[in-house]
């Protein structure tokens, strides 16, 4: 399952907005929307959304 995808159906479930989210996530507010547009994160930036996203339980 690809990163982005995770992240949409995070958005979905949790109702964050995609600035709310890159900004708890990692401080970033344009991150989904950088993402959305072919942004590649490296390893450990994916590790710490996925991490976050694990934390909201969605």
């Amino acid at each position: 399952m690809s990163l982005l995808f995770q992240i949409e159906r995070c958005l979905k479930r949790t109702r964050l907005t995609p600035t709310r989210f890159g900004r708890n996530a990692l401080g970033d507010p344009r991150l989904v929307f950088d993402l959305r547009r072919g942004r590649e994160p490296r390893p450990r930036t994916m590790a710490r959304i996925e991490a976050y996203i694990r934390g909201l339980g969605a």
